[in-house]
């Protein structure tokens, strides 16, 4: 086992109690698990927590830019069936998520939901599928979509709507690692720089207030009349992208949707300024339309292209993809302690009641997220109050007055 694994583990508190029960449980016993995610060193002490569980796993990546080689490689050779490769094409990227899917795998854990829709377009290979689990926003946008056309084909619980993940993982993880792609790539000050955030979702809420504590001006672009409003309460700038992309010296997507910079957002930039994407798929900056518009680009460091468009040369990190993962490590390890245990949680309920769950999308049981926040806690050797038995009786009792 590589020594960044073995790092993980070591601060990986809360999935480490986790998996000391499934060892003497073993509540995945005789059960495959196709998995598609970021493969890295926090996804392999969840791949070693659930075969300690009774599993059978089979994994790939969920990004073709955020597999790290030697944690797959390592996953190989402890005998794992890891299709996970850094920079694989589209056509082999597809072939790594059908590897996984013969298995014809009980449980699916997925982020974005490729797997899960690449299931639902080869019926055959979802025959034995008792459930799944979603990891992030844009897969369970996805898969409420798939879920109101009526071709959802098994229960999914959306492990990105626990509490235990999205207002950690989305907001403080997010936050942390995509600034730290960013600087990792560029090298650059972000103090006194305008940094624009497109979207104001715990994703986007993470990376400002990062942001703004590495002393950047921030500016908010959203299309939510309510989460523009927060925004602007928080402190920040909000503008429309058309007025934000003439003063912005970093722009920053978080919104899970298509082509939020585009063509007349580039021609309005000015010389210099770099485009970092934070959502899961590469589509939120339209990079085909500044490959198009550009008279040549070329890579002037690593995970930085230039893009000269004549009158100014714009900088692309990541090939527009995952900043975080592709020119960083992805979320601090502390964070995805809470996120994949959340994910190991979710495949034992599932095994348990999948009998009794419904072709839905179903959000995380709040017992299960709050066993999440107890564990934390525990680990961290710090003690909350309880309510007492007055307490209890006063908030139930609806005839106390002032």
């Amino acid at each position: 086992m590589i020594g960044k694994i073995e790092w993980a583990e070591k601060h990986m508190k809360v999935l480490g109690m986790i998996r000391e029960r499934f060892r003497k449980e073993r509540p995945l016993e005789g059960l495959k698990i196709g998995m598609a995610l970021h493969v890295e060193a926090k996804t392999a002490v969840l791949v070693l927590t659930l075969i300690d569980g009774g599993a059978e796993v089979a994994i790939t990546g969920c990004n073709p830019l955020s597999t790290q080689d030697d944690v797959a490689n390592a996953l190989r050779e402890m005998g794992i069936k890891c299709y996970a490769k850094r920079g694989l094409k589209r056509e082999e990227y597809y072939e790594a998520l059908r590897n996984v899917a013969k298995i014809e795998p009980d449980i699916v854990i997925d982020d974005g939901a490729d797997l899960i829709f690449l299931l639902h377009k080869e019926i055959e290979l979802a025959k034995n599928v008792k459930g799944g689990s979603e990891e992030t926003t844009t897969g369970v946008i996805r898969l409420r979509a798939m879920e109101k056309d009526g071709v959802l084909r098994f229960p999914v619980i959306a492990v990105n709507d626990a509490y235990t993940k999205y207002l950690f993982d989305n907001r403080y993880g997010t936050g942390q690692s995509a600034i730290d792609g960013i600087v990792r790539a560029t090298n650059l000050l972000l103090a006194g720089k305008t940094v624009v955030v497109a979207g104001y979702g715990w994703c986007g809420r993470g990376i400002a207030m990062r942001a703004k504590g590495m002393g950047a001006k921030v500016v908010i672009t959203e299309v939510d009349e309510i989460r523009a409003l927060e925004a602007l309460m928080d402190g920040f700038e909000v503008m429309n992208m058309d007025e934000a992309s003439e003063i912005g010296d970093v722009f920053v997507t978080a919104t899970g949707n298509i082509n939020v910079i585009r063509e007349e957002h580039f021609r309005r930039m000015k010389d210099g300024a770099i485009l970092a994407n934070a959502g899961h798929f590469n589509v939120e900056i339209d990079v085909m339309m500044l490959e198009k518009i550009s008279k040549r680009s070329r890579e002037i460091r690593n995970n930085v292209v230039e893009y000269d468009l004549g009158d100014k040369k714009l900088y692309l990190l990541a090939e527009g993809r995952l900043v975080n993962l592709v020119a960083a490590d992805g979320h601090p390890v502390e964070v995805m302690d809470m996120s994949f245990s959340n994910q190991a949680l979710a495949c034992e309920y599932i095994a348990k009641n999948y009998e009794k769950l419904e072709k839905r999308v179903y959000r995380m049981p709040e017992e299960l997220d709050r066993e999440v926040a107890k564990l934390k806690l525990q680990s961290l050797g710090i003690r909350i109050d309880k309510l007492t038995e007055e307490q209890k009786r006063y908030l139930s009792d609806w005839r106390h007055g002032t």
